[in-house]
Order: structure tokens, then sequence, then C-alpha cells
């Protein structure tokens, strides 16, 4: 039996995946979570086979809580599925440790298979992620201006972005406004932008929100 812990902030959400997990025969919904740090509590005090995790947390960024889990049980599975689309998230989510990146829109028999798959020890990826990465792969040498940005610089940029000022972002991710601001900083040097209209620009222009 597979055993797994769901870890959205959404009740439907949750409601919905452990329906369709527990119409299989070998796949157990063992318990959930709404917050990251309620993840990691139930994750040091159980068993889990595999983790399904939400990126857009109340409390922490999930890329966060992947890292933290990998570097505490590297062998625990984690399978991230988000609303995110595979162009925003997949590849960072993956870096960090992920067994598998799935979007919300997915099928509930892909969700079954990915579950299934990465209980083995195996990575899953979807079809389109797969194309894109062997997309990628080919035209390294043109790789996009965001890709050399850290995890969180790219959730400031995106923030940005959205119109959030940094007071607000600091708020959101529990940062000082000082932190913030040499994230952003950091953003515009490695860019070569000047300000924030040319970043959201990029971003606009890029599909990245």
């Amino acid at each position: 039996m597979i055993r797994t812990l769901i870890v959205d902030d959404h009740a439907i959400v949750r409601k919905g995946l452990r329906q369709i997990l527990e119409e299989t025969t070998d796949i157990a919904v063992k318990d959930e979570a709404d917050t990251g740090q309620g993840a990691l509590e139930k994750i040091w005090k159980n068993n889990y086979d595999v983790i399904i995790l939400d990126i857009s947390m109340p409390d922490r960024n999930g890329l966060d809580i992947l890292k933290q889990i990998k570097s505490e049980k590297p062998e625990l599975a984690v399978l991230v599925l988000s609303i995110h689309p595979e162009d925003q998230y997949a590849v960072r989510a993956l870096k960090s440790g992920a067994s598998g990146y799935l979007t919300k829109e997915s099928a509930p028999e892909e969700l079954i298979a990915a579950v299934r798959k990465i209980a083995e020890g195996r990575k899953y990826i979807s079809n389109s992620l797969a194309e894109k990465l062997a997309s990628k792969l080919e035209s390294d040498a043109d790789q996009p201006l965001h890709e050399s940005l850290s995890d969180r610089e790219y959730e400031v940029m995106r923030m940005i972005a959205e119109g959030n000022a940094l007071k607000d972002i600091a708020e959101d991710l529990h940062l000082s406004v000082k932190t913030v601001s040499t994230y952003r900083s950091r953003i515009l040097q490695k860019m070569n932008m000047k300000n924030n209209a040319e970043l959201i620009h990029y971003v606009i222009m890029n599909k990245l929100l």
C-alpha cells in the first residue's frame, strides 16, 4: 500500500485528491496538512511513501518546504501538484528534489500514474514537460534571463510583477523590507534591467504570471 500525505491549503482540493486516490486499491491517503509547517511536523512523526505538495502555501513557499523535506528525508518521494504551468516551476521543482511535477489541470488517471511511479523510486514528468526539457537542452545557449535567478529571486520577481509593494512582499514571505529590496536589486542586476517597469514587461512577455 502506498501511504500518502496531501499538502494543500484548500480543503476542497484536498477532498478531491483524496477521493481520486482512494478509488484505487493500492494507494491510501494517511493524512492531510494545510500548511507547510504542519506538513513537516507530520513528516517528522510519521512514515509516508509519497508526499503530494502544493507550491503555493500560506506560511512557506512550497519549494522551500520541498528542500527541507529532501534534506531531512532524501529518500521520500515528493510529487509537486501546482496551479502554476509547467513553464513556471517544473524545472525548479525537479532541481529542488521533486520526484515529479503535475499541474492541477491534469487528469485523475495521470495523478494516480504519477503517484505509483514515484513510489517505485522513479521520476514522473508529463509528455509535454518532457518535450520542453528536451527543447531546453537543445537551446541552453539561449537560456532565458530569469533562469539565472535563485528560487527566492524568481518568487520575488513574480510578486513585483503582480504589482505588490516591497512591504507587502516582505510580509508575505516573512522577510524584512531591506532583504526584499536586496533581492530586487539582485534581480535587476542579473537581468540587466533598470527598473520595475522593465521587469514587469519581461514577466508579461514571457508569460511568467
